[in-house]
């Protein structure tokens, strides 16, 4: 067994020193940096509990030109995609992301099926979940976020 965590997310950004800092604010460490030619961060490395994240830089990295990369350069990035990490406080959580720049886009709140979050939008594009979970979950909570969501349900 080699160590490694058995999950890695990549992000592709425009500053790598920059968003590793940021990054390490959300409870990331630094595991390692790969420097560029001109002494730059051009990949951070940093993991959190099972999650390894990397931090790629959005030029310079020489992967394969594709249909894809030209859409990753070009952006926005991280569509449809919301990286969820437990956290001991969400308002502090959402307070630090505000302060850093991130954009709050919901939250933070208590949600009907059993946890407070904040949903952040970080200054590269990408989503983020800030969650910690409440005490109880209320019986009905996820029949009561789909009735708020959908309407009445026949169920």
């Amino acid at each position: 067994m080699s160590g490694e965590p058995p999950v890695r997310v990549a992000l592709r950004v425009d500053d790598v020193g920059t968003a590793a800092a940021l990054y390490e604010s959300f409870g990331f460490v630094p595991v390692g940096v790969v420097p560029g030619r001109d002494g730059r961060a051009m990949m951070a490395i940093l993991r959190r509990g099972p999650l390894q994240l990397l931090v790629d830089a959005l030029v310079g990295i020489p992967f394969t030109d594709s249909v894809r990369e030209r859409h990753t350069r070009v952006g926005p990035r991280g569509l449809g995609v919301v990286i969820g990490i437990e956290v001991d406080d969400v308002d502090e959580a959402a307070q630090r992301c505000r302060a850093a720049g991130c954009v709050i886009g919901a939250g933070p709140l208590d949600a009907p099926w059993g946890e407070r979050y904040v949903e952040v939008e970080d200054p590269y594009g990408y989503a983020w979940k800030f969650f910690q979970l409440l005490p109880e979950v209320p019986h009905d909570g996820l029949h009561a976020a789909a009735g708020q969501w959908f309407g009445p349900s026949e169920l």
